[in-house]
């Protein structure tokens, strides 16, 4: 046969053969072995090359096609599995580097033609060639030739990237193994000029633009999410990697400093040396320069390359004696940014945005590598880098960019550098940067905020505070650039002050307040009426002053006298020189169109603000130091009797009349602004300093509390309000109902005391439609730092405050109630009768019982007052009863109201927001209206057909949590006092097992089980609680069994198809209420001690019955369930408790190891069918993590009692099956970590009650696991499921013969883990699933056998383990877990054989 295919190779070379069928040959050729050419894979090899390079050499013509298919043909070879086969046996095989240069040609067309198409096999063939080391030679030996191919591949990743298209990964995976060559040949280069010319000539402007666009890229879900994720990132570190060794070598730095430093600077370095003919950074420039790319992206690209190329710069030459030359690199650098064309107004504003950020990482590096000392540029270099900054400084402050956050970050960095460099234009980089700077977007207000607290800090630290703030006084007295300044002080700044005033002397502070104080009287006070500017400069004095006094440290008995006596002075000049005259422009008449003026408004909320402040103070001062005498001190005597006036604050202000004050109070009443918020302030002053007085005035407190609450009741009902950041001279009529509510939040425990009944229920009303209206906008919530409405009323909610507010809590469930029959339908909210009507009546005195007990009562009328309370305590308990009974009437009629999926999910957000009140600190009355209130929507309504059957199932669930939270508070007993609690079981039950007709389609639902798992937990602790606080146990039970009973299809309907036709909704339902009451029993009839034989007598005979018609419940599930069918979940916790309950009882009754003397033995038969059944399932059970728990649950109680086994199956059997499972292929790690509690308790059980020859066949059954066969036979899973049972035994007790024969066998487990260890380790798949489970059983082996294992070379053998675990190359999920299980098996060794491992 070979003779007949020894003259293809002449056919090959024919000129006759079409080279349709000479392709064809060719590949016959290469498959066939019998085929024989004498060096055939070599003659293909060169056949199909030379056939490719003399078509793109014009040496003959041919079809597309055929272009295409022996491209494909030699992709084909190179990537075929012969090929590499034959390479590692040691065969030679080459190309010619004339194949290199067609790749790199057709590479070439593809984008000079900017179209990507049809190169896909040629990106196929260069990859292989450079994988294949053999092939690659023809790019490694010709450096020139791998460079061309890597400027051409960077080119089409660049257009690729430029696209709208999707990113492949062909390109991306082709040009990492192309750089990845390339470094390793650029790492043997010995002539660093030569790689730098290559570098500059032919990979440095593609290269900067590659970055540039996978840096900058969108990614879309669309894209390759390889390139996206991975290699993205590798290619942006190749390319800094090729960068730095291609352009700083060590070998270069004297050449850049020919060029860069200046010749006296050389000639000390370097006397008479010739310069260099290679100049670096001039090559650099000019490529940055030179037109690379788009003019629309050549500045973005050469603003983010520049400071790259300084970072790569600094890292390879930054020493302390290179720093001048490092600062000389960054301005030649600097010089490329387009700053000149900004400046002359030549390129867009638009354009400052990506400059400024170029500049800010530039200064960052100068920063970060501290090239800039500032001692040694002044004495040894003329201050040439100071004077760079100072320009640079100099730019940006005449060029404000404000809106732009890198400009504050620049000019922040310039200050960290040198306080110096922008000092000459302090005054403009206040007004710039600060005063009359726009800025409100939250990421340019951070920056700003930055920049200012560092000016603070600096001139802090300098003790140059007054001449900072000497300038931020004079700019804003100037005449304002806009008519509306922001406001000085932000909340953050404010915080920054704080900090910095904390630290300064006083005197400084008294200096800077002094000349505020100063320029308000001379400047701003004679000059305010009429003009709107001097009172927008004078609001921004005041501000001033408030932050300074509210912030700076207060006055003490420690403080020097001089500054005491200052401070004093200080505030007689405020009160006499500012506030008095304000006071008097104020109180003057005006016409109502003039009380809209703007300047009115400004110098109200100036005069208002200053009051505040100065009383505050003053008041501080006073009680703070005893030096401090008030400037007010002349008519202390009558703060007492003033107090109890209206207001009371003209007592402070000499020269204030009260007629006038109440002017001013008028006045500024009518401006949702500053001075309407500082009247809240002063009234709250007020309250506090008459509660300081021996004889509180609680008419006075009284008015005021209804005041403040009166002040913004108006703006509060309006809806929403902005947030607020906390400056109290920005509020507005905008955001003064967010200030006003959070004053009378934060203060509601100084308030709530004196406020009428009224009060507290619209404080309680608006905190429940805040928090309905902040539920909503949840979602859309920002998560900057401001407040809102939505928040404040949260944090009252979250806080430990509101339960102590006992009026407030009872008022707020009221208003909550009252919502619920807003969202109930309209027909049902007409009905009188309706219980959530009842529970919110107006007319009942729901917390009488809180206010008698704060009430203060005359003796004399104690007996009629105590007659009314019980009267008004005696109508909300009737109410109560009546409700209950309302509701299990409504319930029992069956005439539910039907909700809309609209007013379901309305009634869900009300039940969040119950969610966040202390259930369990309710108050009895209370807690029994929630409970009523929950209860009648579960029992009293029904979702429409067309609701959502999640949304239902959810509303469902929180019911049920809510309700199962009261239980947990210490009055849930007092449901118990209104009505029966078999009534409440009954209710509760017939309402779930009417609703779940419409569950039939939702059984699977991961939300079903969980509406499941909640009204079991309900029923099993209202069960628990009546059996704990012993209410009418025997009757409440046995109505309850009764009921569950009369719920199911009676014997002969469950005979024929009348079980089957039922519910299945409602069969699982019946089934988890008859489990959870077993379960109660059961679980109280353990725990009960052997004296209280009255108590288990009753619930023994209570528990026969319920277990009995569990049984047969039970069975006639079972029969529903067509055979081969896998058992319904629901049923394997109900047949667990059933047998659990059995056992119980057997126990009770004396049972001694004799189950058919007590268990019937049809409940046997159940037992070892549902135990057959279930080892059946087990090992297909895979990732059902229900159905395993639950089967393994029901295991351990079986496995128990060994003489249940059915037939001849031991404790082998159930070992076995677990086998399978965790052999299985859905079975992960994760999975064995989820029910490991369970699979060790099954093998306790099995282990403590199985022979010693059923423990010696357990143990063969997991060393089989462990032998090598299995990982040679790639069956990874026997080996995992060995390891875990290993594990999992040394989890059991083990006693005698057992606990000997497991560590006479631990050398060959150990020798076994070692082995299986350094097999799996050649398998990068095989770390996180065999390698850290054996890390993990060793570790557990050598802390069990701590005096057992004696031999030293066992642990020597148990270290080595840890010696074949590899550390590099891992994910890093699965270095975590391999970290952690090597750091046991040390800990292990060095704690428990401490003397060994040496």
């Amino acid at each position: 046969m070979a003779a007949i295919y020894s003259g293809i190779y002449l056919k090959l070379k024919s000129a006759k053969t079409p080279w349709e069928d000479k392709i064809k040959l060719a590949r016959f050729a290469w498959v066939s072995h019998q085929c024989v050419l004498p060096n055939k894979e070599q003659v293909l090899l060169d056949w199909v090359s030379h056939a490719l390079v003399s078509y793109y050499n014009k040496k003959f013509e041919l079809e597309e096609e055929v272009v295409e298919k022996l491209w494909a043909y030699l992709d084909n070879v190179i990537h075929s599995r012969r090929l590499q086969n034959l390479l590692k046996s040691g065969k030679t095989v080459g190309l010619s580097f004339s194949v290199a240069q067609v790749i790199n040609e057709r590479l070439s067309e593809a984008c000079s033609q900017k179209t990507q198409q049809n190169i896909g096999t040629v990106l196929s063939c260069s990859s292989g060639i450079l994988s294949t080391p053999s092939l690659s030679i023809i790019y490694t030996a010709k450096c020139e030739l791998l460079v061309d191919l890597l400027s051409k591949l960077s080119k089409l990743a660049c257009q690729q990237l430029a696209s709208d298209d999707t990113v492949g990964s062909q390109v991306f995976s082709v040009l990492q193994l192309t750089f990845a060559q390339y470094l390793l040949i650029q790492r043997q280069q010995t002539n660093p000029n030569r790689v730098f010319g290559q570098v500059t000539s032919h990979l440095l402007q593609p290269c900067l633009l590659l970055r540039h666009l996978l840096t900058v890229r969108s990614w879309t879900q669309a894209d390759d999410n390889h390139v996206r994720q991975h290699l993205s990132r590798e290619i942006r570190n190749q390319v800094e990697t090729l960068l730095q060794a291609g352009l700083f070598q060590p070998e270069l730095l004297s050449s850049y400093k020919e060029e860069l430093l200046p010749e006296q600077e050389l000639q000390v370095k370097k006397k008479g040396a010739l310069k260099s003919l290679l100049l670096p950074v001039n090559t650099v420039q000019t490529k940055l320069s030179s037109g690379f790319c788009e003019p629309a992206l050549h500045g973005a690209v050469v603003a983010g390359s520049v400071s790259l190329l300084y970072k790569l710069f600094l890292d390879s030459y930054c020493k302390a004696e290179n720093h001048l030359a490092c600062f000389h690199m960054l301005s030649r650098l600097f010089s490329c940014l387009r700053f000149p064309a900004l400046q002359q107004g030549i390129l867009s504003p638009a354009d400052w945005s990506t400059e400024l950020l170029a500049l800010e990482q530039l200064l960052n590096l100068v920063l970060s590598s501290d090239i800039y000392n500032v001692a040694s540029d002044r004495i040894r270099h003329k201050e040439i880098q100071f004077g760079f900054y100072r320009k640079l400084a100099q730019m940006l402050v005449s060029h404000s960019q404000a809106s732009i956050p890198a400009w504050f970050r620049c000019l922040k960095l310039l200050m960290s550098l040198n306080h110096l460099i922008v000092e000459p234009d302090l005054d403009a980089l206040v007004a710039s940067a600060w005063i009359d700077a726009e800025v409100s977007e939250p990421r340019t207000k951070k920056p700003q905020e930055a920049l200012i607290s560092t000016m603070f800090q600096t001139y802090s630290k300098l003790r140059q505070f007054p001449r900072l703030f000497e300038e931020v006084l004079t700019v804003i007295c100037r005449p304002a650039a806009d008519e509306l300044r922001l406001p000085v002080f932000s909340g953050g700044l404010t915080g920054k002050l704080r900090e910095c005033l904390l630290e300064l002397p006083p005197n400084q502070i008294l200096d800077i307040l002094c000349l505020c104080v100063e320029k308000c009287q001379t400047l701003i006070i004679p000059a305010v009426e009429g003009s709107a500017d001097m009172a927008l400069k004078l609001l921004s004095l005041s501000s001033v002053l408030h932050a300074f006094l509210f912030n700076m440290r207060s006055l003490d008995d420690i403080s020097p006298s001089p500054v005491v006596l200052r401070t004093q002075s200080l505030l007689s000049k405020m009160q006499k020189g500012i506030i008095q005259p304000l006071m008097e422009l104020l109180q003057a008449p005006r016409r109502e169109e003039e009380k809209s003026d703007l300047w009115l408004r400004k110098a109200s909320d100036s005069a208002l603000l200053l009051v505040y402040t100065w009383v505050e103070v003053d008041t501080l001062f006073g009680v703070s130091c005893s030096k401090y005498v008030s400037p007010a001190a002349e008519i202390a005597g009558a703060v007492t009797a003033s107090a109890a006036t209206h207001w009371g604050i003209p007592a402070f202000l000499s020269g204030v009349e009260e007629q006038c004050w109440e002017r001013v109070v008028e006045l500024a009443n009518s401006f949702a602004s500053t001075s309407k918020y500082c009247l809240e302030l002063l009234t709250l002053q007020k309250i506090k300093m008459i509660l300081m007085q021996t004889e509180a005035d609680l008419q006075a407190l009284q008015h005021a509390t209804a005041f403040i609450l009166e002040s913004g009741r108006s703006h509060m009902s309006r809806g929403e309000s902005e947030p607020w950041d906390g400056d109290i001279s920005a509020i507005s009529d905008l955001n003064y109902a967010t200030a006003h509510w959070h004053l009378v939040i934060s203060n509601l425990t100084i308030l709530l005391p004196y406020l009428s009944l009224k009060d507290v229920e619209y404080i309680a009303n608006v905190l429940l439609e805040t928090l309905v209206l902040a539920k909503a906008q949840e979602a859309a919530a920002d998560q900057e730092p401001s407040i809102s409405i939505g928040k404040i009323s949260l944090g009252l909610m979250h806080s430990s405050f509101l339960p102590e507010m006992m009026v407030l809590h009872c008022t707020f469930l009221t208003s909550l109630i009252h919502q619920f029959t807003r969202v109930l339908p309209s027909a049902a909210r007409d009905s009188v009768d309706l219980p959530l009507q009842q529970l919110s009546a107006g007319n009942i005195p729901w917390h009488e019982e809180i206010l008698a007990s704060c009430r203060p009562v005359d003796p004399l009328e104690a007996p009629s007052e105590n007659k009314l309370l019980k009267d008004e305590l005696s109508l909300s308990r009737k109410t109560l009863e009546k409700v209950a009974q309302c509701i299990i009437l409504l319930a029992k009629n069956g005439r539910p109201l039907i909700l809309k999926e609209s007013q379901l999910e309305s009634c869900l957000g009300l039940l969040e927001i119950a969610s966040l009140l202390k259930l369990d600190s309710l108050l009895p009355s209370d807690c029994t209206r929630c409970f009523l209130v929950l209860l009648s929507l579960l029992a009293n309504t029904r979702a429409s057909a067309s609701c959502s059957k999640p949304v239902l199932l959810k509303f469902l669930s929180t019911c049920f949590h809510l309700l199962r939270c009261l239980q947990a508070g210490r009055n849930a007993s007092s449901v118990f006092k209104v009505f029966h609690a078999s009534d409440v079981l009954e209710t509760v039950m017939t309402s779930q097992l009417t609703a779940s007709k419409f569950f039939t389609d939702v059984l699977t639902v991961p939300v079903w089980a969980q509406y499941l798992q909640e009204v079991q937990a309900f029923l099993e602790n209202f069960l628990q609680m009546i059996v704990e606080r012993r209410q009418s146990v025997r009757l409440n039970l046995e109505k309850f069994m009764s009921f569950l009973v009369s719920c199911e299809p009676d014997v002969g309907a469950a005979k024929t198809k009348g079980w089957k036709n039922w519910n299945p909704a409602a069969r699982q339902l019946l089934l988890m209420a008859f489990t959870t009451l077993c379960h109660v029993i059961t679980l109280y009839l353990e725990q009960l001690p052997q004296k209280k034989l009255q108590s288990t007598d009753v619930l023994s005979a209570l528990l026969e019955p319920v277990v009995l018609q569990m049984v047969r419940t039970v069975e006639q599930g079972l029969q529903s369930n067509t055979q081969n069918q896998p058992l319904p979940v629901t049923f394997i916790p109900s047949v667990t408790t059933l047998l659990k309950a059995d056992l119980s009882h057997a126990v009770k009754k004396g049972w001694q190891k004799e189950p058919s003397g007590i268990l019937e033995q049809p409940r046997i038969k159940l037992y070892q069918k549902f135990y057959s059944q279930i080892l059946r399932e087990l090992p297909c059970a895979g990732d059902n993590l229900q159905f395993l728990q639950s089967a393994l649950q029901f295991l351990t109680v079986f496995c128990s009692v060994p003489e249940l086994y059915p037939g001849e199956e031991t404790a082998v059997t159930v070992v076995f099956a677990i086998k399978k499972l965790l052999a299985g292929s859905a079975v992960t790690t994760q999975v064995i970590q989820s029910v490991e509690t369970e699979l060790t308790e099954v093998l306790v059980q099995l282990l403590g009650n199985c022979s010693a020859e059923e423990f010696y066949t357990i143990m063969r059954l997991v060393l089989q696991g462990l032998e090598m066969k299995n990982i040679w036979q790639q069956k990874a899973k026997e080996v995992l499921s060995a390891v875990t049972l290993m594990k999992l035994l040394l989890s059991c007790p083990l006693r005698g013969d057992k606990e000997k024969a497991f560590w006479f066998a631990s050398p060959q487990i150990i020798t076994a883990l070692a082995m299986q260890t350094k097999e799996a380790c050649q398998d990068q798949s095989l770390i996180s699933t065999i390698v850290v489970p054996i890390l993990e059983t060793v570790a557990a082996l050598l802390r069990q056998g701590e005096g057992v294992l004696l031999n030293p070379h066992h642990v020597a053998l148990a270290f080595s383990i840890l010696l074949t675990v590899p550390l590099d190359h891992l994910k890093t999920e699965d270095y975590r877990s391999i970290f952690l299980g090597v750091h046991e098996v040390l800990f292990s060794i060095v704690q428990c054989h401490p003397k060994k491992h040496k």
